[in-house]
């Protein structure tokens, strides 16, 4: 369902529903406007991100205060078949995770085609070239996931002083990496709330 066609179908099903519960993935479709379209009171809304796909997902979610453990349990069992799953107990979060997990996938596809590009430039194959950004990418998540240390200490650990990781970090900061990817997940929070 399109958040424009939300409406439309709120009202074909609106009258018909028993004891289910009602699972949205309808993007900026609040908890409200849910429940009171459908004049229904037991919603789970929940975003999950484009990974989910292929069942390595991040997926967040929240319920209205009426959704009992039994719809939670159904919610909890349909989506981790997605990827993992967070549960939020107030609605404010789900914006503020679309804006990191939901738009995410594609601050990294982005990175990706970046290393890609920079890899053929000097002179990779584009094939070579992909396979190294992927694998980099990934066997660096999940290092992250796997150590247990901060992202800064493990960056550190690769970074030798005035080696190639340190000048193609200065030259990242000196770009501004940092602070657009901080600004860009600021203004998807904001477009997000506004939805």
């Amino acid at each position: 369902i399109k958040p424009e066609n939300l409406t439309e179908v709120m009202e074909e099903i609106k009258g018909s529903l028993r004891e289910q519960a009602i699972l949205s993935i309808v993007a900026g479709a609040s908890l409200a406007t849910l429940s009171d379209g459908l004049t229904y009171p037991h919603i789970i809304r929940a975003m999950p991100n484009m990974p989910a796909r292929i069942g390595e997902g991040m997926i967040v979610w929240t319920t209205t205060i009426e959704a009992n453990q039994e719809h939670k349990k159904m919610a909890r069992s349909i989506l981790s078949a997605l990827g993992k799953e967070i549960y939020f107990p107030e609605e404010k979060y789900i914006d503020m995770a679309t804006a990191l997990s939901g738009s995410g996938p594609a601050y990294v596809f982005l990175f990706i085609e970046v290393l890609t590009d920079a890899g053929v430039y000097i002179g990779l194959s584009h094939k070579v070239a992909k396979e190294l950004a992927i694998q980099t990418i990934l066997g660096s998540a999940h290092m992250v996931e796997k150590m247990g240390k901060h992202p800064a200490e493990l960056r550190n650990m690769v970074t030798s002083p005035g080696g190639t990781t340190a000048e193609a970090l200065a030259q990242l900061e000196w770009g501004g990496f940092r602070s657009s990817i901080l600004e860009a997940v600021i203004a998807a929070h904001e477009k997000a709330r506004q939805l």
